[in-house]
């Protein structure tokens, strides 16, 4: 698929995933393709780690309440830290976003489904917290986001998107 065609063919999947494992080659070629979004001033504030460990995936899962992911055979945890760029900008945010967009694309590139899930682990209840505990993560990084890996289960919805005209304009709004 070319690059254009994975960016229209990719969908928020938050359906069931086959019991099929992800190769270390896929998760690494999708981790890459993260590590390969443009940064802020190349503050570089956004680390990765894949989690394909069936121990340590059931103990990650377990503290996703309520659950999501549950039958992904792979984890994604993006992690940031809050690194001032220049005066008193930080662009970690954009940077995790490039980040994540640019896996998204790499596991429906590969043949997998997604789903970005951010505000579930970064609720006042520290979800991101405790699994970044649970992997060993210093205090100075913040787990902010979760990207489950796999070949779905189930057929892949689409959102209704609203129409380029009512999105996109040249030379000016038009709204």
């Amino acid at each position: 698929m070319d690059a254009l065609a994975v960016m229209r063919e990719r969908a928020s999947y938050r359906g069931k995933y086959r019991n099929t494992p992800v190769p270390r080659s896929d998760l690494q070629a999708i981790l890459d393709a993260g590590l390969a979004a443009p940064s802020g001033c190349n503050k570089q504030t956004t680390s990765l780690i894949a989690v394909d460990d069936p121990e340590i995936l059931a103990a990650l899962k377990q503290l996703i309440v309520p659950p999501k992911c549950e039958t992904a055979p792979a984890l994604i945890c993006v992690l940031t830290q809050r690194i001032i760029a220049y005066r008193d900008k930080c662009f970690s945010i954009q940077d995790y976003a490039a980040a994540i967009e640019n896996m998204l694309l790499a596991a429906v590139a590969l043949g997998y489904q997604s789903c970005w899930i951010e505000g579930h682990i970064t609720d006042a209840d520290a979800i991101g917290r405790r699994m970044a505990d649970l992997l060993g993560v210093p205090q100075d990084y913040d787990l902010v986001c979760v990207l489950p890996i796999g070949i779905a289960a189930e057929p892949v919805r689409r959102a209704v998107k609203k129409s380029f005209a009512e999105r996109a304009w040249f030379n000016g709004f038009k709204g």
